[in-house]
C-alpha cells in the first residue's frame, strides 16, 4: 500500500510539473479555448491512453483526421521504412512516391481532375488554390460561405468567416461571404416554411454582384460545413452554384480536408452532385494524422497558372515521406473498401443519433452524411433557441465517461457536435460512443 501511495504522489507531482509547464511556456492558440486536461501518452485505433492509465473513445479522429485510426500498423511500417531510405528532398528534386501518390490520386476522381500539387496543411492547400484561381483568371476577389474554414494563412484566413477575423486588421481585399443554406435554421423559407435555398442563393449573389468591382476570381466552399455546425446544403445548391459561378467567369474550388476519401460513405462528398470543381484541395484525410494535403486541377487550369509563372514552394513541397503515407492510405481505402464501410457504419451512428434526439428533447437536429455527423443542443426545442453552456457541459461530461467529442460553439447556434469516428471504427466501438453521449446528455440534463 505504501509503495502504491507513493507511485500516486509521484504521479501527481508530475501531472501538476507538467501543467505547471504547459500553463508557463504553451501559446495558446484556440481562442477562449483551454487545453484538455488530460496528458495523452499514446494511441491505437479508435483509442487514446492517458499517462494516468484512462482510455478515452476517440469520436473525433484526433484533428478529424486519423481516417484509418490512430497508429495504424501500416502506416507505422511505411514510416519507418521510408523515413530511414528517404525523407525530403529539395523542392525541385522528385521521387517515386510523389508521383505515384499524384497518379493514384487522379484515378480516384473524375475528368478533368489529372494535376496535383503535395502540400502540408489544409490552409497551406487552400492558400494554394486560391493563389492559383487569381493568376489563372486574373482577377482578386474571392467568394466563400458565411460559416467557412478554411485556414489560418492569409487568402486562406481571409475566406474564413466561422471565426479568426476580429483584432487582426484588414482581410485581403474582394472577400465576400453568402449566407449558408442552413435547413435547420433556414433565412429564407417558402410558404411552409422549409428552406428556399434558391432564393437565398439567388439574393446572396445580387449582393455579391452590387459589391463586386468586376474582380470575381473563385468561390471556396465545403460540401459540408464542419467548424460552420456540420451544415450540409440540400441536393440541387452545387449545381445552382456551379451555375452561378460560370455565369461571372469564376473558378468553383472545392474544400473537402474533412469530407474527401471516403467519410462521407463515398470518395468525395461532391460526388453526389455530379458536379465537377476547377479545384480541389484535400488535406486531413490524406494524411490519416500525419501532414499531407493537396490540389488538384485540370490540365487546362495547370498550363494556364504555370504559363503565367505560378509560383507556390515551400520547405515541405512534395516530401517523399509524407507522399508514401498518403500511398498507404490509399492502398488501405481500396482494399478494405472504407467508402462502403463509411456508409454502413454512418447509417448505424446516424439511427443511434435519431435514437438519443427521440429521447432528449434538448437535442435540436441531426445531420450529416456517412461518418461525419452533427448533433446540435438547444435549450429549447420549440424554438432553436441554442445554448452554448449546455454543450460545454455535455462534452465535459462525455470526457469523465471516456468519451472525446468535439462541440461547435457559433453565435446564433448551439452547441453541435462534430461526430468524426475513424473509418476503421468497430460497430461495438460506434455504439459505445453513442451510449456515452445518450449518458452525458441525460447525467447533464437530469442535474440542470
Amino acid at each position: 500500500m505504501t509503495a502504491a501511495r507513493d507511485m500516486t504522489a509521484a504521479t501527481s507531482a508530475s501531472s501538476s510539473a507538467f501543467w505547471a509547464d504547459a500553463d508557463r511556456h504553451l501559446v495558446r492558440y484556440a481562442g477562449a479555448g483551454r487545453f484538455t486536461r488530460e496528458i495523452i501518452e499514446s494511441a491505437a485505433g479508435s483509442f487514446l491512453y492517458t499517462e494516468d492509465g484512462r482510455k478515452i473513445l476517440d469520436f473525433t479522429s484526433g484533428q478529424m483526421s486519423a481516417i484509418i485510426g490512430h497508429s495504424h500498423p501500416e502506416i507505422v511500417a511505411t514510416v519507418r521504412e521510408q523515413a530511414a531510405r528517404l525523407d525530403h528532398l529539395f523542392s525541385g528534386m522528385l521521387s517515386r512516391p510523389v508521383v505515384d501518390l499524384a497518379r493514384r490520386l487522379a484515378e480516384t476522381l473524375p475528368a478533368p481532375l489529372e494535376k496535383a500539387l503535395l502540400l502540408t496543411t489544409g490552409g497551406e492547400s487552400n492558400e494554394a488554390a486560391i493563389r492559383m484561381a487569381k493568376l489563372v483568371t486574373g482577377k482578386h476577389e474571392i467568394v466563400s460561405f458565411a460559416r467557412s474554414w478554411h485556414g489560418m494563412t492569409q487568402a486562406a484566413a481571409s475566406a474564413t468567416y466561422s471565426a479568426g477575423r476580429k483584432g487582426y486588421g484588414p482581410a485581403a481585399p474582394g472577400n465576400f461571404a453568402i449566407p449558408v443554406p442552413n435547413a435547420y435554421r433556414p433565412d429564407f423559407t417558402t410558404s411552409d416554411g422549409e428552406l428556399d435555398w434558391r432564393r437565398q442563393l439567388d439574393f446572396g449573389f445580387e449582393l455579391i454582384d452590387a459589391q463586386s468591382v468586376g474582380s470575381l476570381a473563385a468561390c471556396i466552399v465545403e460540401p459540408i460545413l464542419s467548424s460552420g455546425g456540420i451544415i450540409e446544403p440540400p441536393e440541387g445548391y452545387f449545381a445552382a452554384l456551379h451555375e452561378k459561378c460560370r455565369e461571372r467567369g469564376m473558378l468553383l474550388i472545392l474544400d473537402e480536408a474533412q469530407t474527401g476519401l471516403c467519410r462521407t460513405g463515398a470518395w468525395y462528398a461532391f460526388q453526389r452532385d455530379g458536379v465537377v470543381p476547377d479545384i480541389l484541395t484535400l488535406s486531413k484525410t490524406l494524411g490519416a494524422g500525419f501532414p499531407l494535403a493537396a490540389v488538384l486541377t485540370s490540365a487546362e487550369i495547370e498550363q494556364e497558372a504555370h504559363d503565367r509563372g505560378f509560383l507556390f514552394f515551400t520547405t515541405h513541397v512534395a516530401d517523399p515521406l509524407m507522399a508514401a503515407v498518403g500511398n498507404t492510405v490509399l492502398d488501405v481505402l481500396i482494399r478494405d473498401r472504407l467508402d462502403e464501410r463509411a456508409a454502413e457504419l454512418g447509417a448505424l451512428l446516424r439511427d443511434g443519433l435519431e435514437q438519443i434526439a427521440a429521447r432528449h428533447p434538448v437535442v435540436g437536429d441531426v445531420r450529416g452524411r456517412g461518418l461525419l455527423a452533427g448533433l446540435e443542443l438547444v435549450a429549447d426545442g420549440a424554438t432553436g433557441r441554442g445554448s452554448d453552456e449546455l454543450g460545454a457541459l455535455v462534452t465535459t461530461r462525455c470526457l469523465e465517461l471516456g468519451l472525446h467529442m468535439n462541440i461547435v460553439q457559433l453565435p446564433g447556434m448551439g452547441g453541435v457536435f462534430r461526430i468524426a469516428p475513424p473509418l476503421t471504427a468497430t460497430e461495438a466501438e460506434i455504439s459505445l460512443g453513442l451510449a456515452i453521449l445518450d449518458q452525458a446528455i441525460g447525467d447533464v440534463t437530469d442535474a440542470t
